[in-house]
C-alpha cells in the first residue's frame, strides 16, 4: 500500500450535514447548513457548531445566544443546499425553501417542523479558532417526529433517511454493518453461527 503526505486540511469526512436555525426577537429568522457540527458531552448533553465570522447567521446566534440544530433527511437536502450558498442577508430561506418555523420550548429561536429532530440549544461558550468561531451550546430540549416512532415507544432514527455530507457531496446513510459493542458480544448459548452449523451438517452427511 502506497501512501503519500499532503499539507494539513480538514480530510475527517463524513460529517453530519445540519440545518441552524436561528433569529432575533421582531425579525425573520433565518437557517444556515452547517457540517463542522458535533457532539461534545453526553452529561449534560452538549453540542457544538463551527460557523465563519462573514456569515449573517454568525452574528445572530452571537448575539442571542441561541439556535436550533436541525437534523437533514433525504426529504430535506436540496433545501440544505439552498440554506448553505443562500446568504439570510437578501433571502427569507423560510420562505424560499417552504419550510414551516417550528415554535420552541426552551429557546427563542423556531425549530424546522419538516425536520426529523430538532435540538434547542444555548451557547455556554463561544472559542475563536480562526476562519470560524466555535459555539459550544448546551441542549435545552429535544422534539421528535413521532412517524418514527414504534409500538415499542423507541425512536427509529436511521429510517428518516439521515444525510451525511463528505468532500462536497451529500449521501444518505446506507445499510448497517453491526450496533455497538457487536465485536465484543458473546454469541447466544444454544444458537450456533452460520460457519458452525455448515460444519454441523457436512459431519452428518459424512456419518
Amino acid at each position: 500500500m502506497s501512501k503519500e503526505y499532503w499539507k494539513p486540511g480538514n480530510m475527517l469526512y463524513p460529517v453530519p450535514a445540519v440545518m441552524v436555525s436561528c433569529g432575533r426577537e421582531g425579525e425573520r429568522p433565518g437557517i444556515i447548513t452547517v457540517a463542522w457540527a458535533g457532539t461534545i458531552c453526553s452529561e449534560p448533553a452538549m453540542v457544538s457548531i463551527s460557523v465563519r465570522k462573514e456569515r449573517f447567521s454568525h452574528g445572530i446566534i452571537k448575539d442571542t445566544g441561541e439556535f436550533v440544530i436541525n437534523l437533514v433527511n433525504k426529504k430535506l437536502v436540496r433545501a440544505a443546499d439552498y440554506c448553505g450558498v443562500k446568504s439570510g442577508r437578501d433571502t427569507d430561506k423560510f420562505k424560499a425553501t417552504g419550510l414551516t418555523p417550528q415554535p420552541s420550548r426552551y429557546v427563542k429561536a423556531p425549530g424546522i417542523a419538516e425536520s426529523p429532530v430538532n435540538l434547542e440549544c444555548r451557547v455556554v461558550e463561544v472559542k475563536e479558532l480562526g476562519s470560524h468561531d466555535m459555539f459550544l451550546a448546551k441542549v435545552e430540549g429535544v422534539t421528535i417526529d413521532n412517524q418514527y416512532m414504534d409500538e415499542r415507544g423507541s425512536f427509529g432514527l436511521n429510517a428518516s433517511g439521515l444525510v451525511s455530507y463528505s468532500h462536497g457531496a451529500y449521501f444518505e446513510l446506507g445499510k448497517k454493518l453491526g450496533s455497538f459493542g457487536y465485536s465484543v458480544k458473546k454469541p447466544v448459548r444454544g444458537k450456533a453461527s452460520s460457519k458452525e452449523r455448515k460444519k454441523q451438517r457436512t459431519r452428518r452427511k459424512q456419518g
